[in-house]
């Protein structure tokens, strides 16, 4: 038998986290080692891994009904790699180095299992109930997958200049970064996007880090033990706001 299609072989790479060409991760297990994969992310495995619900308290499940930032982890664990994807999304492998990364739930493909993450709110300038937004918190020293919808835009912020992009289109970015909303100057269409442009909520990012942003203002749709959610990332007034404060983890 032959075909181009046997082209696309195994990258036999002994990193921890080896991507597969672009829309395919490879996460090579040792004994001990264990890593969080989002829940039906595998697609294959070699070698004796074993898959099971990574435990989240009542409190924390409670929390990411009450906000929508849903995380839904399975723990791979055992001798051999592990094959992961996400609807052929592109993945990119990120070091967390203690600054930390922020990022929507729903680009979360992989991290190791000796990481904190944390659900924190970022809250509306209005001050208007139910206006304020959830992402996820991701803290320590390991490496992280996430996926984007089509090749993304890496943006450095400095202490000299800043940057600001679409809340729709931003995807994750630099734990250290202040982040502000700015919208209408008019309370009343706060829920509006800015005239006939098509443009709503955008986000500004100051201090010293990156910021990643792709070509897409849509999530993907994710289908979890928590329930379709696609919904709830699209009811008025989720977009990330003014500052930071609560934090719920593992």
């Amino acid at each position: 038998m032959q075909s181009p299609i046997f082209n696309n072989t195994v990258n036999p790479s002994q990193e921890r986290f080896a991507p597969q060409g672009a829309h395919m991760l490879r996460v090579n297990l040792a004994q001990g080692d264990d890593v969080l994969a989002r829940t039906g992310s595998m697609v294959a495995f070699e070698g004796l891994v074993e898959f099971d619900g990574e435990y989240q308290s009542p409190r924390q499940h409670q929390t990411q009904w009450a906000t929508g930032e849903v995380l839904p982890l399975m723990r791979c664990y055992g001798q051999g790699a592990v094959y992961l994807a996400n609807l052929a999304q592109h993945v990119h492998v990120l070091e967390i180095d203690h600054e930390g990364l922020t990022v929507d739930s729903s680009y979360v493909l992989a991290l190791d299992a000796h990481l904190h993450w944390d659900v924190v709110a970022v809250e509306s300038q209005y001050g208007i109930a139910g206006a304020g937004a959830y992402n996820t918190m991701i803290s320590g020293q390991g490496k992280v997958a996430v996926t984007t919808s089509g090749h993304p835009l890496v943006m450095r912020v400095t202490p000299q200049s800043y940057c600001s992009a679409d809340a729709d289109a931003v995807v994750a970015w630099s734990t250290s970064l202040r982040v502000q909303m700015q919208a209408q100057t008019s309370s009343r269409s706060v829920f509006r996007r800015r005239g006939n442009t098509g443009e709503g909520w955008e986000m500004n990012f100051m201090g010293d880090g990156y910021v990643v942003v792709q070509p897409s203002e849509l999530l993907p749709p994710q289908h979890t033990s928590f329930g379709e959610r696609l919904a709830g990332q699209f009811t008025q007034g989720q977009h990330p706001g003014l500052g930071q404060h609560g934090a719920w983890g593992r």
